[in-house]
């Protein structure tokens, strides 16, 4: 039913927002206990633990900015488009209000702000959000690729992104994860970045891999398949991409040579 899935986003969005802008307060808290790298692993490790946990219910979208994405290539009813993202936002916001209540408008409420100028926020959240959305539709999307490992290449690919994004806009990709700490903490400067870079440019991720898509693997003249670092190169339709060599004149069954 449409409503439970729509509570499944919703408390995952919560997690997502109470463990990761909540990483960021404690450790303004607690003086540097996190550090960066604490809080990067604190965002991918909810985000992994979400997706295993919700993936199956929802979709575990938990972010408008990839349900956006997933109408734009007719992966997702356009119905359930605001329904998801409203429930995503209150998600959201009922964690950073959970938050407050507990330890205070402190470390700006884990608001993403820009620590740059506008211009160069949004180049950066735009670059981080397509890297995302396309991992996405790769390991979500894809039939060749490998089963069982979406939620950690998702988890590890915000984890990357918060690492080097984190200190320049906060590397949120994730117009909720931003909504939440900026209404009840009353941080709005260039908000605006937070639901623009990321919309536009998961649209624009999700378009390309759906381009990319059917690309067709180099054939070559020999008996093993095209190899990439994950094995086998696999054609869409998931044929492998062997060309085998013939060492001699083809054969009948018997094995006595045939004319050609």
């Amino acid at each position: 039913m449409t409503g439970r899935r729509l509570l499944a986003e919703a408390v995952g969005t919560f997690f997502l927002v109470f463990i990761g802008p909540g990483s960021i307060m404690v450790n303004a808290w607690s003086d540097g206990a996190l550090g960066q790298v604490g809080v990067a692993l604190a965002f991918a490790f909810v985000v992994i633990a979400m997706i295993y946990a919700l993936g199956h219910l929802s979709g575990a979208h938990i972010n408008p900015a990839v349900t956006i994405a997933f109408w734009s290539v007719r992966r997702f009813p356009a119905a359930e488009v605001i329904p998801y993202m409203i429930a995503q936002c209150v998600g959201a916001v009922a964690a950073s209000f959970e938050l407050r209540g507990a330890l205070g408008p402190v470390g700006r409420m884990g608001a993403t702000l820009p620590g740059v100028s506008l211009q160069a926020a949004f180049g950066v959240e735009w670059l981080l959000a397509f890297a995302l959305m396309f991992v996405i539709m790769a390991v979500a999307t894809d039939e060749r690729v490998a089963d069982g490992f979406a939620a950690l290449a998702v988890g590890l690919t915000v984890g990357f992104c918060a690492l080097m994004g984190g200190p320049l806009t906060g590397a949120s990709m994730n117009p909720a994860r931003s909504f939440g700490p900026a209404l009840v903490g009353g941080l709005w400067r260039g908000h605006w970045v937070y639901w623009l870079a990321p919309v536009t440019a998961m649209i624009t991720a999700a378009r390309t891999y759906e381009f990319l898509r059917q690309a067709i693997p180099p054939r070559v003249q020999q008996s093993s398949p095209v190899v990439g670092v994950q094995g086998p190169v696999i054609e869409p339709g998931g044929v492998s991409a062997i060309r085998p060599y013939s060492a001699g004149p083809p054969r009948s069954a018997d094995g006595r040579p045939t004319p050609r």
